[in-house]
C-alpha cells in the first residue's frame, strides 16, 4: 500500500526514529502504526533514536587518502572514550571515511540540505515531470519520489552503504548504536579531490575508490 508523508511524520513523532526508517517500517507492516512501532523497537531503531538526545562529545577523527588523489577527514562522536576505542566503532568510522571518498556526499543528513538548493531541485524536478505531460496529481508523487533519489546522492546517511547496498549508512549507524549502547553521531567531514574545481582531464577517482571497497 502507498505510505503517506503524514503517516511517516506521525510514526517519527511517536518513536523519534529516522524518516527513512519510519517509511520502511510502515511499508513492512502495510501501514499498521502499532506494528510499525513494534518493528522499529525490534530492530533497535526506536532505542537508537532515544539515545540521540544524549550528549556525544568523545570520539575520533579518521582520515582516508586514496592514491594521493582523494582525501577525507571525518569526525564521529560517541558518549565515552571507552566506545571511541572500540574496534567496531573504529571500523565504522573508517568505512564512513571511505564512503565519503567514494560517493562524495555534500551533507550528512537531509536536514542539513540548504533550503534554497532543495527548493531549486524541487522546481527542476517539477518542470521535468510537467514536460512528460503527467497530470498534476501524479506530478507531486513523481517529484517526491525523485527527491528521494536526490537525497541518496547528496546526503551521507541516506546513501546505500558501498560494501552492502541493502543497508543505508543510517541503518549501519543505528545497528552500531544498538550494539554499543551509546549515542553515536557523524558530526562533520571534509573531502578533497586533486584538481577539484579546475579544468582537467576526466577521471572517475570516486569509481576507483568504490571498486577497491568491494574487493
Amino acid at each position: 500500500m502507498a505510505i503517506t508523508a503524514a503517516q511517516i511524520k506521525e510514526l517519527r513523532e511517536m518513536t523519534s526514529a529516522g524518516m527513512m526508517d519510519c517509511k520502511k517500517a510502515l511499508q513492512e507492516t502495510n501501514g499498521d502504526m502499532d506494528k510499525a512501532v513494534d518493528y522499529l523497537r525490534e530492530k533497535g531503531l526506536a532505542s537508537a533514536a532515544k539515545k540521540a538526545s544524549r550528549i556525544a562529545s568523545e570520539g575520533i577523527v579518521e582520515s582516508y587518502i586514496h592514491g594521493g588523489r582523494i582525501g577525507v577527514l571525518v569526525e564521529v562522536n560517541s558518549e565515552t572514550d571507552f566506545v571511541a576505542k572500540n574496534d567496531e566503532f573504529k571500523s565504522f568510522v573508517k568505512d564512513v571515511a571511505m564512503q565519503i571518498a567514494a560517493i562524495g556526499p555534500k551533507y550528512i543528513s537531509r536536514e542539513d540540505v540548504d533550503e534554497a538548493e532543495l527548493n531549486h531541485e524541487r522546481e527542476v524536478l517539477t518542470e521535468q515531470a510537467r514536460g512528460e505531460n503527467k497530470p498534476e496529481h501524479i506530478i507531486e508523487k513523481m517529484v517526491e519520489g525523485r527527491l528521494e533519489k536526490y537525497y541518496e546522492q547528496v546526503c551521507l546517511l541516506d546513501q546505500p552503504f558501498i560494501k552492502d547496498s541493502d543497508k543505508t549508512i543510517q541503518e549501519l549507524l543505528n545497528d552500531l548504536i544498538a550494539k554499543l549502547g551509546e549515542n553515536i553521531k557523524i558530526r562533520r567531514f571534509v573531502r578533497y579531490e586533486v584538481g577539484e574545481g579546475l579544468e582537467k582531464k576526466e577521471e572517475d577517482f570516486a569509481e576507483e575508490v568504490a571498486k577497491q571497497m568491494k574487493n
